[in-house]
């Protein structure tokens, strides 16, 4: 059986695959700098789910850090959360180097609490935790927020 195809179709057909080999290279190229290794870090991030830190939430002596712009701070943060953004972070720390903390920011596209987590341990801070999901994952959970 022999199916006929439109003049609008054949077009279709023929020139798509053409415009996505020539958007190819452009695609391919990347940032057009020069190729450098991956960055290497010694802190090794205790990465944990958002059902685990709400149970953290619940317990005594665990630290929240929001470590987000302060426009997505005021849209809503985990309820009792410490904004973290700030020259001054290290006046935020606990004092017991034991103490569980956790930080977050947006989604899992953003790297702040990731860096923000790598500083404090760095700094000798033994139980630090970082939750991926961010604040976002948490509100689209249907997990409660406080607002500054």
């Amino acid at each position: 059986m022999r199916v006929r195809l439109s003049l609008k179709q054949a077009l279709k057909q023929s020139l798509l695959p053409l415009a996505f080999m020539v958007a190819a290279p452009a695609v391919l190229a990347g940032g057009g700098g020069d190729l450098v290794p991956a960055p290497y870090h010694e802190e090794i991030l205790n990465q944990i789910s958002m059902r685990e830190a709400e149970m953290l939430l619940s317990q005594p002596g665990v630290i929240f850090y929001d470590v987000n712009t302060l426009e997505i701070w005021g849209d809503g943060f985990i309820p009792g959360a410490i904004y973290f953004n700030v020259n001054n972070w290290k006046t935020l720390l606990p004092e017991n180097k034991d103490t569980t903390m956790v930080f977050y920011c947006a989604n899992r596209l953003c790297t702040a609490s990731n860096v923000a987590a790598r500083e404090v341990m760095k700094l000798g801070y033994t139980d630090v935790r970082q939750m991926p999901d961010g604040i976002y994952g948490w509100r689209i959970s249907g997990r409660p927020i406080e607002r500054p």
